[in-house]
């Protein structure tokens, strides 16, 4: 897994093609930069203030598009030279369309924002593993999610 820095989370702005029955969204290509295999893709519901948090992979590269509604995703490290906990907020969907690639090794958790209910899709390199993703407690980490 080695050391992953908050910096080594990439976003990528993606296309919104308007069309007169219906927009295409894009979410990701074979030759897309964050593209790091294919093991499954799955969708997640949030509703409107809920939180998902936190979770951490040791293995899975994840890819998020919210097509429906708007997230907050939080992500938290450890910096290994100061110690110090270190957090970075990306807001993706509607009102920003856009993929998060995530490496493993990044604590993280989300957010559904204003629509009441929200969609997140994963795209993730390998599928789901139970045994490769450790969880905490909402309370664990330190994180004012009421700061909107």
């Amino acid at each position: 897994m080695g050391t992953m820095k908050l910096a080594d989370i990439l976003v990528t702005p993606l296309r919104r093609i308007e069309t007169a029955g219906g927009d295409v969204l894009h979410a990701m290509k074979q030759s897309d930069a964050g593209y790091a295999g294919y093991g499954e893709a799955y969708f997640s519901w949030v509703s409107a203030g809920a939180i998902k948090a936190w979770k951490r992979h040791t293995q899975m590269v994840i890819n998020v598009v919210v097509p429906v509604g708007q997230v907050r995703f939080v992500f938290r490290c450890v910096n290994t030279v100061t110690g110090v906990e270190e957090f970075r907020v990306d807001e993706i969907g509607v009102d920003s369309y856009a993929r998060i690639t995530v490496p493993p090794g990044i604590w993280f958790g989300f957010q559904g924002l204003y629509a009441p209910q929200s969609l997140v899709l994963n795209i993730a390199n390998i599928s789901h593993e139970p045994s490769e993703v450790e969880r905490l407690a909402l309370t664990d980490i330190n994180y004012d999610w009421n700061n909107l």
